[in-house]
């Protein structure tokens, strides 16, 4: 079969899974999960993106991801291989991590029923994977991995600024308080107590229809109306006739670049160097390294783009001199 054309647009949300090689556990330990979703604070921080929910489980995770600019496939890229690479590197291992490409299926923004129903879905996954039996005298925060214990159930100042618990709280009718955070536990709870164990929070279309929206195995989520603008956004696509070794977005949506751009011009300007200029620059230049670091740590683009445009030699150069930034300075030795 062909490969999905990615649908990138501002303000897109998307369900986004990834497995495991094989199926096999993404995570070893609680450590590699702190590393997970260290990684995924920094796609966030590079990205613009809020995470509305989020599970992680043995061999996949689960994310309810919005993109503010069209960037889906630049931050999966940086992010499932930044992940991997640290994950090989802490266990002595070499390959690839993830299996198949992640899944990203288009969620319709600013409904009630499609986002809840996708919140609801996600945190209860440990639920039907049988990891949490609330009959068995423990609860669902009693599961610290997903964003139910670690952002629904706290507090404003106790959450990670990049999960949006307070807009999902809201947008589910809860309001962000000690009240309204507690009706939602109860809330995902009384369906625990109420429904089968492995389609706990599943919810199907809600009207029988021949459409390809469902929460499980559907290409997006959502009504008639967003199936129709989704098929709008494909016919125009320039991709969507592609073979299936179709990987990349559209290059005019190429967000990261555009932003890599714009620091490296207001970085030039700050310094008062001209681009005619770099070229005469050696590849070490404190200027030039300060600007590299600020294009490395706020986008997706490659090392290799950034030592082009800033003639820095080469990628290995450039990366050498963000490890030099970023290191920590040596203590002072007295002779």
């Amino acid at each position: 079969m062909p490969r999905c054309v990615r649908l990138q647009w501002p303000g897109a949300f998307y369900h986004v899974m990834a497995r495991g090689n094989r199926r096999q556990p993404i995570f070893c330990d609680d450590d590699d999960r702190r590393f997970f979703l260290g990684t995924l604070s920094e796609a966030c921080k590079r990205t613009g993106w809020q995470i509305h929910a989020w599970v992680l489980m043995g061999n996949h995770y689960h994310l309810l991801a919005e993109t503010p600019e069209p960037n889906l496939v630049d931050g999966m890229k940086w992010f499932q291989n930044t992940y991997t690479r640290r994950f090989n590197t802490r266990h002595q291992l070499w390959g690839r991590i993830f299996g198949d490409r992640y899944k990203a299926v288009p969620i319709e923004e600013g409904s009630e029923f499609y986002y809840g129903s996708l919140v609801d879905y996600i945190h209860l996954n440990p639920v039907r994977a049988g990891l949490v039996k609330v009959t068995a005298g423990k609860g669902l925060l009693d599961y610290e991995w997903s964003s139910l214990a670690s952002a629904y159930a706290l507090p404003p100042g106790r959450r990670a600024p990049w999960v949006a618990a307070a807009q999902g709280l809201s947008s589910m009718n809860f309001p962000d308080t000690a009240a309204g955070r507690r009706r939602y536990v109860e809330h995902l709870e009384t369906r625990v107590r109420t429904e089968p164990r492995r389609e706990c929070g599943v919810a199907p279309p809600p009207r029988e229809d021949a459409r390809a929206s469902h929460l499980r195995r559907g290409w997006y989520w959502g009504s008639q109306m967003f199936e129709e603008k989704l098929l709008a956004m494909l016919g125009s696509h320039p991709k969507a006739g592609a073979n299936r070794n179709y990987r990349s977005a559209p290059a005019h949506k190429d967000h990261g670049q555009r932003r890599a751009q714009a620091l490296l011009e207001a970085g030039l300007r700050r310094h008062g160097i001209e681009n005619a200029a770099l070229e005469s620059l050696p590849g070490a230049d404190p200027r030039k390294a300060e600007i590299a670091m600020e294009i490395w740590e706020a986008t997706t683009v490659s090392q290799a783009w950034i030592a082009g445009r800033l003639k820095m030699k080469s990628a290995a150069n450039v990366s050498q001199i963000i490890r030099r930034k970023k290191a920590p300075p040596r203590p002072l030795v007295n002779i």
